[in-house]
């Protein structure tokens, strides 16, 4: 059986090392806002080239606190991809503000600079998403934001590690967000996330927001909520962001090997990254008009797939009430009804996944 992604001790030894780092932070007694938390924050932000980093409970909240912080609300329109995780939208509406969806470039399934059209009097924020683990193409989207003066909050939960033009992913935006489930590239043993800025009143209001609104214990100065990365989280990311580029170019190892093995078949589209960006490979995602018979070909085999994401957001029945209909976004709905991801993560084994290279190239014979 080859599983879509399973937790293996890769590079070997990271197990112990996390389970260390879990006992001594259990041993501190320091459970909310412990000093790890404030050491991942320092370490998080250097790894990003931002100035700060906030650590929250999720990624979600991280999306959430993030548009909060450069202004989003009521009335403001955000432009995003209609082919993201429901997260980013769902951060836009719980900010207050409008998701004003746009189709992503056919070629990297991003949001690029074509978003354009979309701006209004009322656009407050533009949101790309770096889908999949590949950097969206900045350059064009932050001379976007700025004729149009405004912010940028990047989505880089499926991309730590990422770059566009060698800068990370993360330091672009007026505020960003990421995700640290277990599964993403850098994943702790949980729900876990962060906002990065290299603006200190950002930074400010997020520190404030995730904990009540405090200023100092019982002086509350917002109205903010509990979001707070616990400490024990903060000393398994704290290893593991050690580890990210390693992880990372195993991911991208992997990937090589199925680009390469792959080509050649005709009705397969395989992911391609644009210049001046690179790919961590969070998923490697492969389209076919004959996605679900090559599902189900490949489950009768012990090989298990994901789709992402079966259902574009503008379909869904949440956000009916932006009054989007069917064929609105062909090249989101095309995406979703053609796309399927193959095993990849570290420490997958060199017969695993050439049992999935063999199984996909018999069932195209």
């Amino acid at each position: 059986m080859t599983p879509y992604f399973e937790f293996r001790d890769f590079p070997e030894g990271i197990t112990t090392a996390v389970e260390a780092a879990l006992l001594r932070a259990a041993r501190s007694n320091r459970f909310i806002l412990g000093e790890e938390v404030g050491a991942f924050e320092e370490e998080f932000a250097a790894a990003t080239e931002a100035t700060y980093s906030i650590a929250v409970g999720n990624g979600l909240d991280a999306l959430t606190i993030a548009l909060k912080a450069v202004g989003v609300g009521a009335g403001d329109e955000v432009i995003l991809p209609a082919n993201t995780f429901i997260a980013t939208a769902n951060a836009v509406v719980q900010a207050g503000g409008t998701p004003i969806l746009v189709e992503p470039d056919s070629f990297t399934y991003n949001l690029t600079a074509a978003a354009e059209k979309a701006v209004t009097a009322r656009t407050k924020a533009i949101l790309p998403v770096h889908l999949y683990g590949q950097a969206c193409e900045m350059g064009p989207l932050v001379e976007l934001a700025t004729k149009y003066k405004l912010a940028i909050v990047e989505d880089f939960a499926q991309a730590q590690g990422a770059s566009w033009a060698g800068q990370p992913v993360g330091s672009f935006g007026k505020a960003n967000a990421t995700s640290f489930y277990p599964t993403k590239n850098l994943g702790a043993l949980g729900d876990a996330g962060a906002i990065t800025t290299s603006d200190e009143t950002v930074a400010a209001f997020a520190r404030k927001y995730r904990n009540y609104g405090e200023s100092e214990k019982y002086h509350n100065e917002l109205i903010g909520v509990n979001s707070r990365l616990d400490t024990l989280q903060a000393a398994v990311l704290r290893v593991k962001l050690q580890h990210l580029d390693n992880l990372n170019a195993e991911r991208q190892r992997l990937a090589q090997v199925y680009l390469q093995e792959l080509q050649s078949i005709d009705d397969l589209v395989l992911p391609k990254t644009a210049p001046n960006c690179s790919h961590v490979y969070h998923i490697f995602n492969i389209r076919t008009p004959q996605r679900d018979q090559l599902k189900v070909w490949l489950q009768e085999r012990g090989i298990h797939t994901a789709i992402h994401y079966p259902v574009p957001i503008h379909l869904q029945p949440a956000y009916t009430f932006l009054k989007y209909k069917p064929g609105d976004f062909p090249v989101a709905e095309e995406l979703a009804a053609t796309s399927l991801s193959l095993p990849l993560f570290p420490g997958m084994r060199y017969e695993e996944q050439e049992h999935v290279i063999q199984s996909i190239k018999s069932f195209f014979k």
